[in-house]
């Protein structure tokens, strides 16, 4: 069972309450505003700032 894509809809960003996007390959979601990557561990989001990790601008890149 993955992460309910309908979960996406009503959930945000921490810092800054923008959507995120959904890394399936590396179970991530993806804020490009903070350029942050919150972890999703056993199909549960992680929205701690202290568990994401910085995305490289390039990385930001590809998912604007």
């Amino acid at each position: 069972m993955a992460l309910n894509i309908a979960l996406l809809d009503i959930i945000a960003c921490p810092l800054c309450k923008n959507k995120l996007k959904l890394d399936k390959e590396k179970q991530e979601l993806i804020c490009t505003a903070d350029r942050l990557a919150y972890p999703v561990k056993k199909h549960i989001p992680v929205l701690l700032t202290s568990e994401a990790r910085t995305l490289s601008l390039e990385e930001a890149e590809q998912w604007r």
